[in-house]
């Protein structure tokens, strides 16, 4: 609740009107395809990892919102999002730009460092006798115990209606009964091989020697062990003689898995080439295909069934338990009991969300519990979804408002920062008429252990010290810098030395140019909306955004 927040909020919220206002005049707008695969990948929607059309619509009623209202939504952000990529991948990044900004990234500065500390600082402060109180009273607001309240709540989710139903043996023989192409244990084979490398041969050397060695084989198949110890090239079936074990279909390269295919226990296959190199295949072993028996999988039928009911009959209870915690908002019970659900009690909640508080720990539950509604009428808080396929409504058991320390239990720590923050003065007042004195060559400090740093690795600085560090003068060395240190006092950086660093590797430099045109990027985009603002005349009430709520 400050300015500078509320200014955020409405930066952000003019962007998106100028890009749709645009976005209209250009006439792009993201197709019904696009919403339908959107809205299809969003895991909430699923169940059992395939969209369900009852819990998208359940999902959506427990925001209060409509099918076409969220598609409405999400065809402006997808809109948004269409505009804005075309007009960053529409920059570009001059080499010559790019090489000069790795350089700098790679650069390696030596430097040394002249600390005053704070502590030293910290006895020369002298505090008027009321500073304490006068803090104390201008700043009330940080000596208050935060608002604290315990809650009774109810969890209404599938996994819990799925436990309360029963299936009947003959429905879990039906299924099995028409579903038994799910439970069959596929055909598995087992396979040596030797691999010979393109990449370290070359193609047509690797071929060859692949070549050679099959005839070996053909004279002396027994040999097949041996010589793929001796030859193969792949690091994990080597040293077992080239030994693969047992794999099903889909788990080898098409080529390799074609070729064992065609293959009848004891026979070896002619050179097969994959993306690898070339292969000699030898099959070894084959595992029938069979059927597991309805004993084998009756437990995960069960529990099949049970979670494709518990899925309906949850879309199905997840209107009626929301209207029935608002509608009989002055208890838990009668939807407790309805549902078969255990009110449970947490201890004490703040305002913040935390994880740790598990099914309390949302942001939204945490919202509608210390709500006007919840704490001052003592009513049900709405049911939340917290997560896929589980709903919580709560009720305050028991509420702390916040309160005001006594002066006298905080004045010992108010003394201490007060005395911190002029000690941070005098340290940075210090600083800086030390830093004055080398710039003009008065050089009499005794500075620490020298250290090499660069953009890339800045860990032995201080991260307020980095940013001076590399906007040092380098024409003229040595060369000085100063920065203060909250909290720590103020630090000095005498720069000693400039060198080139290290060349990056591929991976690297491409990962850098990466995020490189991605800031660029960004920038167009920055300053697209910049010339968007100046087209539509966009106004700020400056008053009305200052102006803090009575």
């Amino acid at each position: 609740e400050n300015p500078e927040a509320r200014k955020a909020i409405l930066d952000d919220l003019i962007s998106q009107r100028l890009l749709l206002i645009d976005a209209n005049k250009k006439h792009i707008v993201a197709s019904n395809e696009a919403i339908r695969q959107a809205i299809g990948g969003i895991d909430a929607f699923k169940v059992d990892g395939k969209f369900s059309s009852e819990r998208y619509e359940a999902a959506l009623r427990a925001q209060g919102m409509s099918p076409a209202g969220f598609e409405a939504q999400l065809r402006q952000d997808l809109t948004l999002q269409q505009l804005a990529g075309a007009i960053g991948q529409s920059s570009l990044l001059a080499r010559s730009v790019a090489d000069r900004l790795l350089d700098l990234q790679t650069e390696k500065r030596e430097v040394t460092e002249y600390r005053l500390a704070l502590d030293s600082y910290v006895g020369k402060v002298k505090l008027a006798d009321d500073a304490s109180k006068k803090f104390y009273d201008e700043n009330a607001s940080q000596f208050e115990t935060p608002e604290q309240a315990k809650a009774d709540y109810v969890v209404l989710s599938m996994d819990a209606i799925a436990s309360q139903l029963a299936v009947t043996d003959a429905e879990i023989k039906d299924w099995y009964d028409g579903h038994k192409d799910r439970y069959v244990q596929p055909e598995e084979r087992r396979a040596r091989h030797i691999l010979i490398g393109s990449e370290k041969l070359g193609k047509d050397k690797a071929k060859a020697k692949a070549e050679e060695l099959l005839a070996e084989i053909r004279k002396n198949p027994a040999a097949f062990a041996d010589l793929a110890k001796k030859n193969s090239d792949d690091p994990g079936s080597a040293s077992k003689g080239g030994d693969l074990g047992y794999f099903g279909r889909g788990t080898m390269v098409k080529s390799f898995e074609d070729a064992t295919q065609r293959l009848k226990e004891g026979e070896i296959s002619g050179v097969v080439e994959s993306d690898f190199g070339f292969h000699i295949i030898k099959l070894t072993g084959i595992h029938a295909a069979k059927e597991k028996p309805l004993a084998d999988v009756r437990a995960e039928i069960e529990s099949e069934l049970k979670k494709s009911a518990g899925s309906r009959k949850f879309a199905e209870a997840a209107e009626a338990f929301s209207n029935m915690v608002y509608e009989q908002s002055d208890s838990l019970k009668p939807v407790a009991d309805k549902y078969k659900l255990t009110i449970q009690h947490s201890d004490w909640l703040g305002r913040k969300a935390n994880p740790a508080n598990g099914t309390l720990g949302n942001e939204k539950i945490i919202d509608a519990l210390f709500s006007d509604e919840a704490v001052k009428n003592k009513r049900n808080t709405e049911a939340v979804e917290i997560a896929a396929n589980t709903l919580v409504a709560a009720r305050i058991a028991d509420y702390k408002p916040k309160a005001l320390q006594p002066f006298d239990s905080v004045k010992a720590s108010i003394e201490n920062l007060l005395k911190q923050k002029e000690a941070q003065v005098l340290a940075a007042k210090d600083g800086e008429a030390r830093l004055a004195a080398l710039k003009k060559g008065d050089d009499k400090l005794t500075w620490g252990t020298s250290r090499t740093v660069s953009r890339l690795d800045a860990r032995q600085l201080p991260a307020p010290a980095a940013q001076s560090v590399f906007r040092m003068d380098t024409g003229k060395l040595p060369s000085y810098t100063g920065v203060e240190l909250p909290g720590a006092g103020y630090a000095l950086y005498k720069l000693i030395k400039v060198e080139a660093g290290e060349k990056l590797d591929d991976t690297s430099k491409q990962g850098m140019l990466k995020q490189l045109g991605n800031l660029v990027a960004q920038e167009e985009v920055q300053l697209y909306l910049a010339a968007l603002r100046s087209r539509y005349k966009v106004e700020i009430n400056q008053a009305a955004l200052d102006a803090k709520e009575k």
